[in-house]
């Protein structure tokens, strides 16, 4: 069946691993970091330096707390916005672009581990948020993964775009 399949290239296999290995790091992280919050936030706020603080809310919604009660089609869009950011890591050819995208894989996968295990039935729990910085809405370490990762990866694409607007046609760059 897989006879005619051609191998992966070392390259190809060393940036899937940085995907996988960004996404499980974020995800570990992200959800030590909210089991953290969820203990020592429960009662207190912390204040850390200027408008930066720690307070625990639980968001049922998604960006901003819209869509509160859409939790498990939050969920199953999570699932589909996972799967097509994976199967999309063939088309990244920088290292660090794979590193993005494996933050923006493991953010989505901190918030769907809340959704699927922080509540009462599937897909009804809410997000831990905890970074408030008072002038912006609450998030927590996948939030802001997912944004670095965002901007990473765009970048990367901005860079490639412009690559190959300035190599002629059937070039080799």
């Amino acid at each position: 069946m897989f006879a005619n399949r051609p191998a992966a290239s070392p390259d190809r296999l060393a940036r899937n691993f940085k995907v996988v290995i960004s996404s499980l790091v974020v995800l570990c992280i992200d959800q030590i970091t909210k089991a953290w919050a969820v203990v020592a936030l429960d009662d207190r706020i912390i204040d850390l330096v200027w408008t930066l603080r720690l307070r625990l809310v639980h968001n049922t919604g998604f960006a901003f707390s819209a869509g509160s009660g859409l939790g498990p089609v939050l969920a199953l869009a999570a699932i589909v916005i996972i799967g097509v950011l994976w199967s999309s890591r063939r088309r990244v050819r920088a290292g660090w672009a794979a590193s993005g995208l494996g933050g923006i894989i493991g953010g989505a996968l901190g918030n769907l581990t809340d959704r699927l295990f922080r509540g009462a039935g599937w897909g009804r729990g809410a997000v831990v948020d905890f970074v408030d910085l008072q002038w912006w809405p609450i998030f927590n370490l996948a939030d802001a993964s997912i944004t670095v990762g965002l901007v990473i990866v765009l970048f990367h694409l901005y860079r490639t775009e412009r690559r190959s607007l300035r190599t002629p046609e059937g070039a080799p760059e």
